[in-house]
């Protein structure tokens, strides 16, 4: 699993990466909270962990926004602020867990253990965009009364792409999410499977196209022609 540590600290920063993996997760560092609400709307991440005191937006501030965009990531709180009313806030902007400095590692690790296993047994609903259905539970693409199967490389690739709506996705998150950190996947198994999909959105008449901005990444389109991208 993937760890993003939004800490400006940078030796705290780097020792929390180092703890991350020696539970077996990889882990990306932010040392601001713009730069890390870019990287949590990435979609890539398993687990947040986010720091209060923070360079330009502060880290309530990054929660509140990572929240309202819908994105549903653990977060746990890191900070020096343990007052009562600091803490409450927190847990109300909508982070799954509020841990104080200073911390044993051992009680990190269980933290981030905890956030981490919370978003496991959710069982997702049917994702739609513009006019069509992704059922979660057949991974069958449905637009009015008809409807495709998709093998798991497809699935979890639109399933990618519907849960970002809009937002452009690059080709190397992508494949990190869809065939995993270690894969010797390319851009050329990536461009397939797009093509794969764009035909199966036309056999189903659908109006939703998969779009590429050039030299950044792919991102959904419901019909409507877009000026910061075009289709290959």
């Amino acid at each position: 699993m993937k760890v993003l540590i939004i800490e400006d600290t940078k030796p705290l920063a780097q020792t929390l990466a180092d703890l991350a993996g020696e539970a077996g997760n990889s882990a990306d560092i932010a040392f601001d909270g713009d730069t890390g609400l870019e990287y949590a709307r990435s979609g890539l991440y398993d687990a947040i962990v986010l720091d209060v005191m923070l360079p330009g937006m502060d880290g309530f501030e990054v929660l509140k926004s990572i929240r309202n965009e819908k994105i549903k990531t653990p977060v746990m709180m890191l900070t020096a602020r343990g007052d009562l009313k600091d803490r409450i806030y927190g847990l109300d902007s909508g982070a799954d867990y509020y841990l104080t400095k200073p911390f044993e590692t051992a009680e990190f690790q269980a933290c981030l253990r905890a956030i981490m296993r919370r978003q496991s047994p959710i069982i997702e609903e049917d994702l739609r965009f513009g006019d069509i259905t992704l059922s979660t539970s057949l991974h069958e693409l449905k637009c009015g009364e008809k409807s495709i199967k998709l093998n798991s490389k497809e699935y979890e690739l639109l399933r990618l792409l519907m849960l970002n709506n809009k937002n452009i996705l690059s080709k190397d998150i992508i494949i990190n999410k869809v065939w995993g950190y270690d894969s010797d996947a390319t851009y050329n198994n990536l461009e397939a499977y797009i093509s794969f999909l764009r035909r199966k959105l036309h056999l189903l008449s659908s109006n939703v196209t998969i779009c590429i901005a050039r030299k950044v990444g792919y991102y959904l389109d419901n019909g409507q022609k877009s000026s910061s991208g075009r289709n290959l």
